[in-house]
């Protein structure tokens, strides 16, 4: 896949995607007339003339290389879930410009989208200060976050950049949703195994219609038939009904819910926390356990 894109310099994702303050100055009625906007340059857009990139990161990309970028990542992350470079590409290739413009124009709908929008905060182990994180009562927000990241074995800080969405707003959504993932692991309280990943997926789709997240669901047929099961019994119905009622979750200020009751944010979203998706792997397991040691048992006596 980096034959489809040049090479650019790496930069710090502390100095990425910062608001443009002559555009942040316009209000959220201005920026959405600007939103699609891609290159000043008056020249047609081609792999001879690529524009200029539009934040630092950004790879602007011909219709053709979007569309062999979404394919060639949706191949290899079909087949390899645990790529999440390519899994990075496929949304932000499939998301431009429709999908996260709707997320976008969600956010600028909401008094609290529209302060993540003025703010950018970045969602890193360092903004959110994971120690103090500990400290706070296991049932609060921040609590319960830590601890499924303790338990996961998972960090805030290996969340890709964005750098194929044009639009420099429209790529800080992306970025806002990439990094929030994880608190909607800890919200609904799914693990990060290829059935727990699948059944966020369906809930995301449901909540934000990002295309990458509705494909995802293509995992299914590399699943094993009881994860499948589980899936269409269980976890399928919960993330469609979940997502459809619940709140934006793109508008959730998570940095400042760290203290807030869990319940009651779920409460607030209209979520509901599914069924323990480990405890019920654990049970499957030991019933496997204990039914092949009374074969074997069985086998000996006989």
């Amino acid at each position: 896949m980096k034959a489809l894109t040049p090479r650019l310099s790496s930069i710090s994702s502390r100095h990425a995607l910062q608001p443009a303050h002559h555009i942040q100055s316009l209000g959220p009625i201005a920026t959405a007339a600007v939103c699609t906007t891609t290159s000043n340059n008056s020249r047609p857009f081609s792999v001879l003339n690529r524009p200029p990139p539009n934040y630092p990161g950004h790879v602007p990309l011909t219709k053709l290389e979007r569309a062999a970028l979404a394919v060639g990542s949706g191949v290899v992350s079909l087949f390899d879930p645990y790529r999440h470079d390519m899994i990075a590409a496929l949304g932000e290739a499939t998301a431009s410009p429709y999908f996260v413009e709707r997320l976008r124009r969600a956010m600028l709908a909401s008094p609290t989208g529209r302060r993540i929008l003025r703010d950018r905060p970045r969602i890193t182990s360092s903004s959110l200060d994971l120690p103090f994180l500990r400290t706070l009562a296991p049932s609060t927000v921040g609590g319960t976050y830590v601890a499924w990241l303790d338990r996961e074995g998972v960090s805030p800080d290996t969340r890709d950049a964005v750098r194929y969405v044009d639009d420099e707003e429209c790529a800080y959504v992306m970025q806002r949703y990439r990094e929030s993932h994880d608190f909607y692991h800890a919200l609904t309280g799914l693990p990060v195994v290829r059935e727990g990943e699948v059944a966020l997926k369906a809930f995301e789709f449901a909540n934000t219609r990002l295309p990458m997240t509705g494909l995802a669901l293509l995992a299914l047929a590399t699943m094993r038939p009881a994860e499948r099961g589980r899936f269409w019994g269980i976890y399928g119905p919960w993330a469609v009904r979940n997502g459809l009622r619940s709140g934006e979750v793109i508008n959730v200020y998570w940095e400042e819910e760290m203290e807030t009751d869990v319940e009651e944010l779920r409460a607030r979203l209209g979520i509901e926390r599914p069924p323990d998706l480990r405890d019920i792997r654990k049970r499957e397991r030991a019933e496997k356990k204990r039914l092949k040691e009374a074969a074997a048992a069985q086998a000996v006596a006989s």
